[in-house]
């Protein structure tokens, strides 16, 4: 398996993982339980599960009046398609 291939797996998993934390995450609000850390969902999104983040937050309609959430996730994944950007203008 080449590394590129590894980098879209892990990808899909942090995603996978960023939107299911999400939709958790909403479950345990609704029904007033202990919350998965918000620190928690931050370090999820920063290692690579943002879209996966922000589209959790956009089909389950949690954290959209967070502005660190309606703004940073965004940002992050900016952040991420600039990296990949240099990764690819660099590398390849």
């Amino acid at each position: 398996m080449d590394v590129l291939t590894l980098f879209l797996v892990y990808l899909i998993i942090m995603n996978s993982w960023s939107f299911i934390a999400m939709g958790v995450d909403k479950k345990k609000a609704q029904k007033r339980k202990q919350r998965i850390p918000e620190k928690t969902l931050w370090l999820f999104f920063i290692i690579g599960g943002s879209i996966g983040g922000y589209i959790g937050m956009k089909y389950f309609r949690h954290k959209t009046k967070h502005k660190q959430f309606v703004y940073g996730t965004p940002a992050i994944i900016v952040v991420h398609l600039l990296l990949v950007a240099v990764y690819v203008y660099f590398f390849s």
